[in-house]
């Protein structure tokens, strides 16, 4: 592999990925066995150790391997890792990016409406740094994702309920390619960014007020927004990373049981 080239549309990652997920699900790496060092992936491979580590990440997600201090990157048992399947291949690449919206519609609106019954001082301000941080990053040339993950899991934690935190967790990989989508053509025009600012706003003002029913409206208004604005995003965008994302999504496997992160 060449750090400076893709496959059609399919970054290194990707790529990479895939084979390594491959080669442990035939047993190549046995369960409990050690993947490569980050050094030998890089020369092995001949990419950046930014790509290794997106690489782990995914298979950590995935549920196919663990990192344990003093034991490096272990091989868990495949068989026991992929109970749940988000979508199924689809030549539709919005239709992934819908799917994950609606698996959240419920699931946000009810993390507000906790998180406005219970939420704390200390969890109001990782709620208003979070906020802040996006659009810090904007302005820095970032595309937020990271940040817009960040601002909901604030909101899971401040629930009080360590299951909703949890659940993002196991939603991760998957949560970050839909957010990348979707902040990616909300980019495109400064009034679509300005919506999304608008309603992580609202969400923000119900739940700081610990007004219950504000808040849940709020956070199904935003994921109601973000599938109308994917539902009219225009063709052309379905091209390049987009659509990638957009096809991991229709790929994604969820870990069967969820393991401690740190």
């Amino acid at each position: 592999m060449q750090e400076n080239k893709q496959s059609g549309e399919r970054t290194l990652a990707d790529r990479l990925t895939d084979m390594l997920a491959e080669e442990i699900r035939r047993g190549a790496y046995p369960v409990d066995s050690r993947l490569p060092t980050e050094r030998f992936m890089t020369q092995q491979y001949g990419v950046s150790r930014t790509v290794v580590r997106e690489v782990i990440s995914r298979l950590k997600s995935a549920g196919l391997v663990d990192t344990r201090q003093g034991s490096g990157t272990v091989v868990l048992d495949p068989a026991s890792s992929d109970a749940f399947r988000l979508g199924t291949p689809d030549e539709d690449p919005a239709r992934g990016v819908l799917r994950i919206i609606e698996l959240r519609r419920g699931l946000e609106g009810e993390m507000a409406a906790l998180a406005a019954e219970r939420r704390s001082a200390q969890d109001m301000l990782r709620i208003n740094r979070a906020l802040v941080e996006i659009d810090n990053a904007v302005d820095l040339g970032g595309d937020g994702v990271e940040e817009d993950l960040a601002f909901h899991l604030a909101i899971a934690r401040a629930t009080g309920n360590p299951h909703y935190p949890e659940l993002l967790g196991m939603l991760t990989r998957a949560l970050k390619d839909a957010i990348r989508v979707t902040r990616g053509n909300e980019a495109r025009q400064a009034q679509l960014a300005d919506d999304v600012r608008s309603e992580h706003e609202a969400i923000r003002a119900a739940i700081e007020s610990q007004d219950i029913d504000a808040a849940r409206a709020a956070a199904f208004h935003h994921m109601l927004s973000t599938a109308k604005r994917i539902q009219n995003v225009d063709p052309e965008y379905w091209q390049g990373a987009s659509r990638a994302a957009a096809g991991r999504l229709a790929r994604t496997r969820l870990a069967a049981e969820l393991r401690k992160r740190k």
